[in-house]
């Protein structure tokens, strides 16, 4: 079998490359970047290495670099002659990669080639779909038409952190021992992909939800907190009991809008937590607090990781959850010289008041329970 995926970088290699190699798939990789690609010819393997005290070390062979600037024809060819088609590009890049994926897939409909999927694993939502939107762009009728018969783009949820290194060889990548693909199988055409490493789903929307209710958000309140005491690491901060119980007790939280939301399995839900808690105490990747919390007033959105699931939970629960509600608080009072919405956050409160700053981030009511009682914890903080 043969995979073509676009986007040679660290999550390319590392994530998305790894798995496909211990799925049995030779691998083109298309990348912009020469120096990339010609290494990868040059070597025709490259490590894998995981975070761990082990450095459990995987080599990924089988491989192939093509440049898509500058053999473009190579590229379309692979494209019309593969089983399986991912990126891991960034969000957006996706529209750059799509005509080249649209002229691949015409070469496909010529040569009366099988049905394909095409999978977008981006740190987004719908990734597929929005690219599959950006190659229909680049397609006549006919072309379109074919292509809503014989391609899938089933949208996929990816979860792995690559930390920021310096290797000795250029295509070696550390990663995190944790990993989670999740694929929506509804969206397949054809035969389903065989990748032994994934998860397909008919609900990918509750495996989103679950990822931004739990690893984001436990991600966020671990940074929070760790700021507000002086941490400099998420390591250093979830290894502080104070702050552990609080973050546990905020994915408490969320855990139960999720097991009744998406109904599921409590136990397993639970053990999903451990192995979130157990990631962020990971010593071996350097994850500091000031990046990791950057972007409050985003975080602290209605839709986002900390609000949406405390407003769920009095909404199914009739109860403040008052851990999601310490999280918040602390959330409001970070503030990185590095990082610009945070000082507009803190210029904000400053002059208009917590209170007001809040509620115009949320779109709450400024006298909602939820407002209400983040404030007092605020005010407790200060």
């Amino acid at each position: 079998m043969k995979a073509t995926h676009f986007g040679a970088g660290n999550i390319g290699r590392g994530f998305i490359g790894l798995l496909l190699h211990q799925a049995n798939y030779e691998i083109d990789f298309i990348d912009v970047n020469g120096k990339m690609i010609d290494e990868m010819n040059r070597e025709q393997s490259y490590r894998v290495i995981l975070a761990n005290e082990e450095r459990e070390t995987f080599t990924v062979s089988g491989i192939k670099g093509i440049n898509s600037v500058e053999a473009k024809e190579e590229a379309i060819e692979s494209i019309a002659t593969s089983d399986l088609v991912t990126t891991a590009v960034g969000p957006n890049i996706l529209k750059f990669v799509a005509p080249l994926i649209a002229e691949g897939l015409k070469r496909r409909k010529e040569t009366k080639g099988q049905p394909v999927n095409i999978i977008a694993c981006e740190n987004m939502v719908g990734g597929s779909s929005e690219l599959q939107k950006y190659v229909l762009e680049h397609l006549n009728e006919e072309e379109k038409q074919w292509v809503k018969q014989n391609v899938g783009f089933p949208n996929a949820a990816v979860d792995r952190i690559v930390p920021n290194q310096k290797n000795e060889r250029l295509l070696d990548v550390l990663v995190e021992p944790f990993y989670e693909w999740v694929i929506d199988q509804t969206g397949i055409k054809g035969s389903k992909p065989e990748i032994q490493g994934a998860l397909f789903v008919d609900n990918l929307n509750a495996y989103i939800e679950r990822k931004l209710f739990t690893v984001n958000t436990g991600h966020a309140a671990t940074a929070y907190l760790g700021n507000l005491h002086g941490f400099k690491t998420i390591a250093e901060s979830i290894e502080d009991e104070k702050i552990k119980n609080i973050v546990l007790g905020a994915l408490e939280e969320t855990g139960k809008v999720l097991i009744s939301k998406h109904k599921f399995d409590g136990a397993e839900h639970y053990q999903y937590i451990e192995k979130i808690i157990k990631r962020f105490s990971n010593p071996f990747i350097i994850d500091d607090v000031q990046r990791v919390g950057r972007a409050p007033i985003r975080k602290l959105g209605s839709k986002d990781r900390l609000v949406a699931p405390a407003l769920d939970f009095l909404s199914l629960f009739n109860e403040v959850p008052h851990h999601l509600v310490e999280v918040m608080a602390a959330a409001l009072a970070f503030e990185s010289k590095d990082d610009p919405e945070s000082l507009e956050l803190q210029k904000n409160i400053a002059s208009n008041g917590v209170t007001k700053s809040f509620s115009e981030i949320t779109g709450l009511d400024e006298h909602h329970i939820l407002v209400e009682s983040v404030v007092q914890a605020y005010q407790k903080l200060k």
